[in-house]
């Protein structure tokens, strides 16, 4: 299986301080993106699961209480972080966060730590090269934020996810029911709520934090994936297509990064040039005493 290579998602190419086009050919990165939404939601309330296997929070859906909309989440983010954002990143994260919306406010949704590695692996894929590392953390903040649930849950727990995931071998984490501990037991509680079809919602999210678990776990031979599926009571046949947008589009966006690379650097030579010359021009008048030539 072929490893998720570390890029930056980009999709319009506009610059923090110029706007600029991408040729025609790269015009199908948002509408690729667009293709990972979700279905919409009925409605929400918040419990914390009492399970002690689990022990993490947990949202789920009710007639209830209606769901924020689409455009309030939008709003909550902007509410936030309030410094503009390059639309290279900016465009992403709204598609990002309308997909999250629809999978956070389903009915069936409860949050896992498999699902948090997945999101965290999307963000600091296409939040690589921002700027500012500070900046860059706001705007994580912010965003989970908007979805009314905790930015320091999510690293603290892909963190651990990531940490286990590398002590395992192929064979060790295929085999998670036989064993104990607090990775196990989620995988565990993951694969009782898959198999009862009522309370999993699976995400293209989870399908990433699939995808990594293998990759950290160096379980390279594509049987693991059937196993580890069969094992979680997952769709592999889903699991592939999301994985196959999910690389793709990947791909694509390495090649709009260089594009914008190219630009960047571009831009930068002809305003050192025009430094060098201006430079140039203003020695040349201070040494014949201020007569033009």
């Amino acid at each position: 299986m072929a490893a998720v290579a570390s890029v930056s998602f980009a999709s319009i190419a506009q610059s923090a301080h110029r706007k600029f086009s991408l040729p025609p050919s790269h015009g199908c990165l948002v509408s690729n993106f667009t293709a990972l939404k979700l279905r919409s939601p009925r409605g929400s309330c918040n419990f914390r699961s009492r399970s002690v296997r689990t022990a993490v929070a947990v949202n789920c859906a009710s007639a209830a209480a209606d769901p924020p909309t689409v455009a309030e989440t939008k709003l909550n983010f902007l509410k936030a972080y309030k410094r503009p954002i390059p639309s290279i990143y900016n465009t992403v994260l709204q598609e990002l966060i309308v997909q999250q919306h629809l999978t956070r406010y389903k009915k069936s949704y409860q949050y896992d730590p498999v699902f948090a590695l997945g999101f965290v692996t999307v963000y600091d894929q296409l939040m690589e090269g921002y700027p500012s590392d500070e900046d860059r953390e706001a705007i994580f903040k912010a965003y989970v934020e908007a979805l009314n649930e905790d930015p320091v849950q999510y690293r603290a727990d892909a963190q651990k996810v990531e940490e286990w995931a590398r002590s395992q071998s192929a064979t060790t984490l295929v085999d998670f029911a036989s064993r104990e501990g607090e990775v196990e037991n989620v995988l565990k509680d993951i694969s009782e709520r898959a198999g009862s079809k009522g309370n999993f919602s699976y995400s293209r999210f989870f399908a990433v934090g699939l995808f990594r678990l293998l990759e950290l776990s160096n379980a390279t031979e594509p049987t693991i994936l059937d196993k580890l599926c069969a094992a979680l009571n997952i769709d592999k046949k889903s699991v592939d297509r999301d994985l196959d947008v999910y690389r793709n589009l990947l791909s694509k966006l390495v090649q709009a990064k260089e594009l914008l690379r190219e630009y960047v650097d571009r831009e930068k030579k002809k305003i050192e040039e025009r430094a060098a010359t201006q430079k140039a021009n203003e020695a040349v008048k201070k040494l014949v005493g201020g007569v033009p030539i």
